[in-house]
């Protein structure tokens, strides 16, 4: 979808800074803000791919008004009411006001470091062929979804080279629905810094993006 979160060569935001020797947290609630957003995404209730797009919902003065980790605990908010565990009643009080849905998991104490190490694979085997090579030139597709779409909107409409064929992953387009993971092939793309940017782009770069199969029209 075209939401707040795809700000890609999007001007007005101001320059980038990165952080020298950024911290991983800047205050204490940000801990509690991922310990609570992979807690709850153990019950097995909803996908990451979900999880994403219930975050590029969030209202975009609301979204760009907040921090990263704020981002992600209105975006579980959202989560919990959806799929029964929590209401809006119950979040906005703190408490607990009717009994919730019954996680299909829990991840307790112990159980962590063995599910941090596993981690989240979403790579999946495919009887098909790919159906592009590297080399080979194609044009992505010039979509607006209300969905979810991994398909930045800088790169639409574009055309570019195959690098590389990267394997079979879970498609997040049908997987952030609830349409199950419908695996496709996944292709590093390089475009020229004119295709993506237009006159004036330095003609040394090139932006390449992992783009499944769908995204792609061969040309």
């Amino acid at each position: 979808m075209n939401g707040p979160h795809d700000l890609g060569g999007q001007m007005g935001f101001g320059p980038v800074a990165p952080e020298p020797n950024e911290p991983y947290f800047h205050a204490d609630w940000e801990k509690r803000a991922l310990g609570l957003t992979l807690s709850c995404g153990a019950f097995a209730a909803w996908t990451i791919d979900e999880s994403r797009h219930a975050r590029e919902n969030i209202p975009p003065a609301n979204y760009l008004s907040a921090s990263y980790y704020e981002i992600w605990i209105r975006a579980l908010e959202t989560l919990l009411e959806r799929h029964g565990f929590a209401s809006r009643t119950e979040v906005d009080g703190g408490h607990r006001v009717s009994e919730p849905a019954v996680p299909k998991r829990v991840l307790t104490a112990d159980l962590v470091p063995s599910v941090l190490a596993k981690g989240g694979p979403c790579d999946r085997p495919l009887e098909t062929q790919p159906l592009f090579q590297p080399g080979d030139r194609v044009r992505t597709r010039n979509f607006s979804p209300e969905t979810h779409t991994r398909l930045p909107r800088y790169a639409r409409a574009k055309t570019g080279v195959v690098e590389a064929v990267q394997g079979s992953f879970v498609f997040p387009d049908d997987n952030a629905h609830g349409k199950g993971e419908n695996p496709q092939w996944v292709y590093t793309v390089v475009f020229s810094a004119g295709e993506i940017w237009g006159e004036g782009a330095d003609p040394t770069l090139t932006i390449s993006i992992d783009a499944w199969e769908s995204y792609l029209e061969r040309l």
